[in-house]
């Protein structure tokens, strides 16, 4: 007598629609990464949330003593310190979820083979896309509330709508992560994962981050405003400041933008590099 064994196949095998890109198990992969964190990376993530401190105490407090004011674009006038500290609170937001949905994907997808084994489960790609940006979420969520909180013990929320600033950055992690791990998908190679800091680097420098918008030439004013990082800049510092404008909402409406497509993209290029 013959015996047959058979082996179930997984859920995106069996079923169509929705279903064949999901399971409904993304918390398995942001259990796994915590559970990760915690027993080796945790070094590293701490030393994401002192970063933007030490550039906060020698950017705001050391080179803020000798200029003083910056008035904003509502006109008021706000410390050179009250200033920086919002856009170095974005800043921290897209560094903690860029890291961990470009370099740990990386990883992850070409040495670890880590996706290769998730995806031979009921796991479906679209698990793994929230899973890791839910992660890289939660990364930069934790940033944003530590320095947040740092902000408040040195005074530099000057509006009760900073409290606001929790689910903004949040939002700004969220569209940071979707777009990160959507491009390393397409990277193969260390030297092509060098792009990303190739662009992070003038992002971070000239969005309006340590000097207003006003002091570059017009075109350069248009180009700015058309990165990512000047919108979640100028969200955090409308919200810590009160600075508040109708144009916060094109803010907001720029970031959902961005995490629309970067899950959409993520979701589609896993599933044609992993269930062909």
């Amino acid at each position: 007598m013959t015996t047959t064994t058979t082996t179930a196949a997984p859920r995106w095998l069996t079923t169509g629609g929705v279903r064949a890109l999901s399971s409904g198990n993304a918390g398995a992969v942001v259990e796994r990464g915590l559970r990760a964190t915690r027993s080796g990376n945790w070094v590293i993530v701490l030393s994401g949330f002192f970063e933007p401190v030490f550039y906060l105490l020698a950017m705001g407090y050391g080179l803020g003593t000798y200029i003083g004011d910056v008035e904003l674009g509502t006109g008021e006038a706000v410390s050179y310190a009250a200033f920086v500290a919002p856009a170095l609170l974005a800043v921290s937001a897209m560094n903690g979820a860029v890291y961990d949905s470009t370099w740990n994907v990386f990883f992850k997808m070409h040495f670890g083979k880590l996706y290769d084994a998730m995806l031979t489960t009921s796991m479906g790609p679209l698990d793994v896309a929230l899973g890791e940006i839910a992660y890289a979420l939660l990364r930069g969520g934790v940033y944003a509330f530590g320095f947040l909180t740092v902000m408040q013990v040195m005074g530099l929320n000057l509006a009760w709508t900073a409290v606001l600033a929790v689910p903004a950055v949040l939002l700004i992690a969220f569209g940071f992560a979707a777009v990160g791990m959507a491009v390393t998908s397409y990277m193969k190679t260390f030297q092509q994962m060098d792009w990303i800091n190739f662009v992070l680097l003038p992002m971070f420098l000239f969005s309006a981050t340590f000097y207003p918008l006003s002091v570059y030439p017009e075109a350069v004013q248009w180009f700015i405003k058309a990165m990512p990082l000047w919108h979640g800049v100028e969200l955090i510092r409308g919200l810590t400041t009160g600075a508040l404008s109708p144009a916060m909402w094109s803010h907001v409406g720029y970031f959902v933008g961005m995490i629309a497509l970067g899950v959409t993209f993520t979701t589609t290029r896993l599933r044609a590099l992993f269930l062909r």
